[in-house]
């Protein structure tokens, strides 16, 4: 499901979803808010459940402007998040940043919140679609090559569908933003400590049948670059 650039709505249309501190730093071009989310693996849904607001961390996909979310039939976030407005978040830290005051030290971070009210998929194809937008955003190039859902898989999980109309992206880079007089007064350190993630090496599973090599999806992430947390 693909969305050209010139038909998409800017970020922050509504007043929730709109910047109202440090505005410097939000982003409403929705190709900031895409590349936010697909360099992510997990984001936070916050759901309000049983009267009180919890957030947990869950896997999620993107196609075009929509986030697809899957679950448990018995669990209750999954159910809350059925019948209400949820808040979902993806953050990246990219570096912890040293300043000559207290005050002033920060992280350079890309962050996204969206909100909104999901939908529940029970067409049979798009729910197979939104699971394989799922799995291929966590792990590229699986989808094809494993065993599909069964339909006793399919009828224990909750698929949910969430519009991204509702989004706000923040994102800081560069150094400290240090008060005159202190960068005036000198004798302590400041800049950026970057941070970054990368993969491993594959460890792969102990009852392996002999023969199975790696596949070239896998060993490809080990090779990249590294990615930003």
């Amino acid at each position: 499901m693909s969305t050209t650039a010139s038909t998409r709505t800017p970020l922050s249309p509504t007043p929730r979803s709109t910047v109202t501190r440090l505005k410097d730093r939000a982003r409403t071009d929705r190709a900031d808010l895409d590349a936010v989310l697909d360099a992510g693996l997990i984001c936070h849904l916050g759901v309000v459940l049983g009267g009180s607001p919890v957030v947990l961390p869950t896997v999620y996909g993107r196609d075009g402007d929509t986030i697809y979310l899957h679950g448990s039939t018995g669990a209750g976030n999954m159910r809350a998040a059925c019948t209400g407005d949820i808040s979902l978040a993806v953050t990246h830290v990219d570096g912890l940043v040293y300043a000559r005051s207290a005050m002033h030290f920060s992280m350079n971070y890309r962050s996204a919140v969206v909100r909104g009210r999901p939908v529940e998929i029970t067409d049979p194809d798009q729910r197979l679609h939104a699971l394989q937008v799922i799995v291929e955003h966590a792990a590229p190039g699986s989808w094809d090559r494993v065993r599909p859902p069964s339909k006793k898989e399919l009828a224990a999980t909750i698929v949910l569908a969430l519009d991204l109309t509702e989004a706000s992206v923040k994102i800081r880079n560069g150094g400290p933003g240090d008060d005159p007089s202190d960068i005036a007064t000198g004798g302590v350190w400041a800049g950026v400590l970057p941070l970054q993630q990368t993969w491993g090496t594959p460890i792969p599973s102990p009852d392996l049948d002999p023969g199975i090599e790696t596949p070239t999806t896998v060993l490809d992430r080990t090779t990249a670059a590294p990615a930003m947390v």
